[in-house]
């Protein structure tokens, strides 16, 4: 019997609940290590966590002053951050273990009846990576697209409307296509490889006590992934807000 995610229909629209407790556990997880990082903190005598906090603002310098002047992507340090550490979270929570229960059918969970796939009887998971959902990682990509074109507009408007009808005003579609097409690559490329690194566990889990060396090494190389995963999404969304608000003069 395969393993199905636990769903409801509200109002016509399906929700997927295991999506949903694992992105709020995920933002317990980074507000609980932030507020560890920052809760006495000290310049002559700073924590470990402290330590770990300010090395990873430092990285996220790094990363925007490779897309921009670190100046004017100042105002995008916390974002990065915040980025950073939540995807980082995000990506690895389905390494360490899984939580499977057995539902029948007429099932409910807070009153509202789980949707079985119509099967009769089902095991649901209910602990995966929030960015092994496609959903979730398409709306950290509509993040991304709302806050650039928002930027470009407030911080570089005559010339990021401008740059839609460039080198002429026929590649206008093409333009907006390239827009759109950029952060959707970006979601596309993080959800893939966090579900095809938790279907890969899944995979070897079922080759019992002979999996163990195998899930071990592919433990490790998952937890590679994550922070590469998570380092690229950061990297492209700094180097696409630099395309919205940093305008060079071409000669």
């Amino acid at each position: 019997m395969d393993h199905i995610f636990p769903e409801v229909n509200l109002g016509g629209i399906r929700f997927d609940l295991a999506a949903i407790i694992m992105i709020v556990i995920t933002s317990i997880i980074v507000f609980v290590i932030a507020k560890l990082a920052v809760r006495g903190a000290s310049v002559t005598n700073p924590t470990k966590m402290q330590n770990f906090l300010e090395w990873v603002i430092e990285f996220v310098q790094n990363i925007i002053g490779t897309t921009m002047d670190l100046k004017k992507g100042r105002p995008y340090l916390t974002l990065g951050i915040a980025m950073i550490m939540y995807l980082f979270v995000a990506n690895l929570l389905g390494l360490p273990f899984g939580i499977i229960t057995e539902a029948h059918h007429g099932a409910t969970f807070a009153g509202m009846e789980l949707n079985l796939h119509g099967e009769e009887e089902a095991h649901i998971a209910w602990w995966k990576s929030p960015t092994a959902d496609v959903a979730v990682s398409g709306a950290l990509m509509a993040i991304v697209i709302v806050l650039t074109h928002i930027e470009g507009l407030r911080r570089n408007r005559k010339h990021y409307l401008k740059h839609y009808f460039e080198p002429y005003a026929a590649f206008f579609p093409l333009n907006v296509i390239k827009e759109v097409a950029k952060p959707l690559s970006l979601s596309l490329r993080l959800y893939g490889n966090i579900f095809a690194g938790e279907v890969m566990i899944g995979v070897i889990m079922g080759m019992g006590w002979f999996g163990i060396p195998a899930l071990i090494v592919w433990q490790g190389f998952s937890v590679f992934v994550g922070a590469i995963q998570s380092f690229v999404f950061v990297m492209l969304t700094m180097v696409y807000m630099s395309q919205a608000i940093v305008h060079e003069e071409h000669h």
